[in-house]
């Protein structure tokens, strides 16, 4: 069997015993798994190490080195990418061929195509949420500097967030980094996948024998709209008076709920000496509440769902009076131990196979809160989980 070349990061399997002689399409054993996937332009397989599940794409030895080396850029700028793990070299393959090269990715859990969420009528009631998800990966990416350059359906992978869509990055073959995107570009990019999402949604009404006036082609122009409105939100400048200092504040704040970090504050002064100042802010990654969420309690969520539990979490300190910041630290600590912990592992019991149990804890939360308003108070955890376990909602595939 030929040994190939390499490149892996630190804490993954080495992989040298998957038969790299041979196309990846002709692989077997118990390695290998079958999953859902998109339409891709090259092979994709699924290999299990443990707990652990990896995607491995062949492709030519160029393109290979390219999208590892733009996934590894946009994960370490914290952009919503599929982590990437490796690249591999068949250096006894011409490097123009396929399979000459192959990427190495871990496999995102919980994550589903888009061609799993639309029903028959289109995306349902869903449709607003991956409108606004796949928008705020396309932001998050610009941000980073990324042209993407072919972005379609096809190249994202969904996951719920709570009461929201996440979407993810997994196909960068044609992707570029720059320190910073022009407005060309970005309106390139935009055009790029209103075109790709419109082929994408005829596809789906083609293959269901539908009328192609009937298939949702302007699914990309909505994109467009929303990706527009949040790109106004995250770069405006506003201007503030000498007196108006709790609007930085304020800025940052607005920021932090849509769930940016913020990287830096800028204050310029205006040239006439009036002493107003425009306020210019950077922000980074989209995983404020995650981030701080995991300072707290070490409970790792995707952005949304960590807002939630830090609502939980916050309803918890109410409850038992701690203000203080030492109270705080010691309540974040008994509350995952006494009610998160517990509660999440009899969810995780009770989900339908495959269902993310940090989902299932953020479906209980948001029926606790419907139970507790239509009763008009507060229902305790043990109550609400009879009710919302006995109406069927813990067992049911959210997709």
């Amino acid at each position: 069997m030929s040994t190939p070349y390499i490149h892996v990061l630190p804490g993954h399997p080495d992989f040298l015993d998957l038969d790299w002689s041979v196309p990846i399409d002709e692989w077997a054993g118990d390695r290998t798994v079958d999953l859902p996937t998109g339409l891709h332009r090259h092979p994709v397989r699924f290999v299990a190490y443990g707990e652990h599940i990896y995607v491995i794409k062949e492709l030519p030895l160029r393109l290979a080195h390219h999208e590892y080396t733009v996934l590894r850029a946009l994960d370490q700028r914290a952009a919503p990418v599929a982590p990437p793990v490796g690249v591999v070299e068949r250096r006894w393959l011409s490097p123009d061929v396929e399979g000459a090269g192959a990427v190495i990715t871990q496999y995102a859990p919980f994550t589903f195509t888009y061609r799993e969420l639309v029903g028959e009528h289109g995306f349902g009631e869903r449709r607003a949420q991956m409108l606004d998800a796949f928008a705020g990966l396309l932001v998050e990416l610009h941000i980073a500097g990324c042209f993407w350059g072919d972005c379609s359906l096809s190249n994202v992978l969904y996951r719920y967030d709570a009461d929201a869509i996440r979407a993810l990055m997994i196909d960068a073959e044609t992707a570029e980094l720059h320190e910073a995107l022009s407005e060309g570009q970005r309106h390139h990019d935009l055009e790029i996948m209103i075109f790709n999402v419109a082929g994408g949604m005829a596809d789906i009404a083609a293959a269901r024998g539908a009328d192609l006036d009937d298939a949702d082609v302007a699914l990309g122009e909505d994109i467009a709209s929303r990706y527009r409105s949040l790109w106004r939100e995250l770069t405006a400048e506003p201007s503030i008076g000498p007196d108006e200092r709790y609007r930085i504040h304020e800025r940052v704040e607005r920021l932090n709920a849509l769930g940016f970090d913020v990287a830096d504050v800028e204050l310029v002064p205006a040239v006439d000496g009036t002493g107003v100042l425009r306020v210019r802010v950077t922000v980074a990654g989209r995983s404020y509440h995650a981030n701080r969420l995991r300072e707290l309690t070490r409970i790792e969520a995707a952005e949304n769902q960590a807002r939630q539990i830090l609502a939980d979490l916050h309803h918890h300190e109410a409850r038992h009076g701690a203000t203080t910041p030492t109270a705080k630290a010691l309540g974040a600590i008994r509350w995952r131990v006494d009610v998160f912990e517990p509660l999440l592992a009899t969810i995780d019991g009770d989900l339908a196979a495959g269902r993310d149990p940090v989902q299932g804890y953020c479906d209980f939360l948001h029926h606790r809160y419907l139970r507790s308003a239509e009763l008009g108070r507060d229902v305790p955890n043990e109550e609400a989980y009879e009710s919302w376990k006995s109406a069927g909602f813990a067992g049911r595939d959210p997709v």
